[in-house]
């Protein structure tokens, strides 16, 4: 079933599989920098500052990211990107104080966040629109395993000093530059006939359709974000440990990993967007579901629903993001999902935990009816979907 649905596809993607998986594993500075900065005598009313200096470069890296990998090429963003990563780990280990501390973050997170854009440009270069989605959940898949290596890993590394998930972290995007180096041929910008196109993302503000889609996937990842903030949240205020958070992430991490290929291949023979509609719902019903847990077992089967809703729907948002692209702002199309992405992170952060201290209950009903709407909402624009992807397959056969 593996190969029958991922066989096939260029040397290209296979390195960006592997660069991938690479690179995961080293992400395990920012679980622990709350822990890291209380190590470093910041305290409980500065630590925000950090954190929203991190979550700012979330932002500012896939704008910067998506228009760098349609002017100067997408292995040269990745690769100023992976090595700008490495440097802003240094940084953060050797920062002084609390204002170089929150700058090395940021920059942290925006070099990490510069790199996914041109990831998924040279996806959409190099496969054809009808095998795009398993492209796309190929490389979430990546994602997800070096995650979850990365999170045991970090956890042991933590205990023996800070050091070392730094020292890990480096290695990591280093790693990642060599297979880059090593491996992926350098590219040339796709340059448009269309003067007015620019470098900017006035090519994207100018298509209605993706102004439309850009929303309601918003919507959507706010939701699937609260897993990350409003979960947490949820199992303190029950009175539970924080190993049983950590449960409920190795739970999610095992469902994913296991189960998104097998749901890519079987999954990918129906039409897309039903698909993406009966995934977004069921993640929305599975984080809604939280508000009613009260025990590590309940919880444990909100998380394997949102977790089943998560492997289904991988790849296909980003799948449509490309098949609307032109081939010359791919990448400024990514990195305007991967911004949508940002801001839904700092959504989730900031006003899903503001609702969810006033009032947890309108939280989870504000995620249950917003994830529900916002994937029918998608749906309806089905047939201008369908119109644009067609044309721009044509397009892609012409030239």
């Amino acid at each position: 079933m593996f190969t029958a649905q991922f066989g096939g596809f260029p040397r290209a993607i296979w390195v960006l599989f592997t660069g991938t998986i690479v690179g995961r594993l080293g992400f395990v500075v920012t679980p622990f920098l709350v822990f890291y900065l209380a190590s470093r005598g910041i305290t409980a009313e500065q630590t925000p500052w950090v954190l929203g200096a991190l979550g700012a470069g979330n932002l500012i890296g896939p704008m910067v990211g998506g228009v760098l990998a349609d002017r100067l090429g997408r292995r040269s963003t990745m690769l100023i990107g992976l090595v700008g990563n490495a440097l802003a780990n240094g940084a953060l280990f050797l920062a002084p104080g609390l204002t170089t501390l929150a700058l090395a973050a940021m920059a942290l997170s925006a070099t990490g966040a510069s790199v996914s854009p041109a990831i998924y440009a040279v996806l959409a270069d190099t496969v054809q629109p009808e095998r795009r989605r398993a492209a796309y959940a190929l490389f979430g898949w990546a994602i997800n395993v070096g995650a979850a290596i990365a999170g045991v890993l970090g956890g042991f590394l933590a205990e023996r000093g800070f050091w070392l998930l730094f020292t890990v972290d480096i290695a990591a995007a280093l790693g990642f530059a060599v297979v880059l180096v090593a491996f992926l041929p350098r590219d040339r910008p796709v340059r448009s006939a269309k003067a007015d196109d620019g470098v900017g993302y006035g090519v994207v503000l100018r298509d209605k359709l993706m102004l439309a889609l850009l929303p309601l996937f918003w919507a959507g990842l706010v939701v699937y974000s609260l897993t990350e903030v409003a979960l947490p949240l949820a199992v303190r205020e029950d009175g539970l440990s924080p190993a049983v958070y950590g449960l409920m992430a190795v739970i999610n991490a095992v469902v994913v990993v296991v189960l998104q290929p097998i749901a890519t291949a079987v999954l990918s023979k129906l039409p897309q967007l039903p698909v993406f509609v009966a995934a977004s719902v069921l993640i929305a019903v599975g984080v809604a579901l939280t508000g009613v847990a009260d025990g590590p077992a309940v919880y444990a089967v909100t998380v394997v629903l949102w977790s089943v809703g998560e492997a289904a729907v991988g790849g296909i948002a980003a799948s449509i993001v490309a098949n609307l692209a032109p081939a010359h702002a791919r990448g400024r199309y990514q990195g305007a999902f991967q911004w949508t992405w940002g801001v839904a992170r700092f959504t989730a952060l900031t006003a899903g935990a503001a609702v969810f201290a006033m009032d947890s209950a309108v939280l989870w009903w504000a995620a249950l009816v917003g994830g529900v709407a916002a994937a029918f909402a998608v749906l309806a624009l089905g047939p201008a979907i369908a119109r644009r992807t067609a044309a721009a397959h044509k397009l892609e056969l012409v030239a």
